[in-house]
């Protein structure tokens, strides 16, 4: 029987980026508690405390699908497309290392921004709440200017160049569905 040797360089490389992974991961879980836990949970449950109306039926289900929607884009893009293709965290403080331009990227620039403006707003569907309603079009707002006054300059001098097509190609908000 033949012995398979792996190069003791390989395999430490290998180690440091699946170490990598799993650290960007926990820092993701972190930050997702604290952020968008804050931002879409915390804060409109808070908000909603004073609305006792909930929508029935029909309605209750279509707002929970917006709601588990907003979860959905906002958990694939921070994990699979933060952590693991990107090597970093939504978190300012600690970004993807690369560029990351799959999966939801590939349709609108920002989309853990509009997974967390789904879950306020299916929330503000579900309670027919005016204070959320209000809520989501300032955390909307306060999106966008975060996203034209600090994000998209640190992502022209940190990428440069392929940033610059990537923003030429892909729409900051409303989705280009390109199948």
């Amino acid at each position: 029987m033949r012995e398979i040797r792996i190069d003791s360089g390989q395999k430490r490389a290998n180690n440091a980026a699946v170490s990598g992974r799993i650290k960007a991961i926990l820092k993701t879980a972190a930050f997702t508690v604290v952020a968008p836990g804050t931002v879409a949970g915390y804060l409109p449950w808070r908000l909603r405390q004073t609305s006792g109306v909930q929508v029935g039926g029909g309605q209750r289900w279509a707002a929970c699908a917006v709601i588990a929607l907003g979860c959905a884009i906002y958990f694939h893009t921070a994990f699979w497309g933060f952590a693991m293709i990107g090597g970093g965290t939504p978190a300012p403080i600690d970004p993807p290392k690369t560029l990351v331009v799959q999966g939801l990227h590939r349709f609108v620039r920002n989309p853990m921004y509009i997974g967390v403006l789904l879950i306020i707003a299916g929330q503000a569907w579900l309670f027919w709440s005016k204070a959320l309603c209000i809520y989501g079009a300032l955390v909307g707002l306060a999106f966008h200017l975060f996203v034209m006054t600090y994000e998209e300059p640190t992502l022209r001098k940190q990428f440069g160049e392929s940033y610059e097509r990537y923003r030429a190609a892909v729409p900051r908000w409303i989705p280009r569905i390109r199948l």
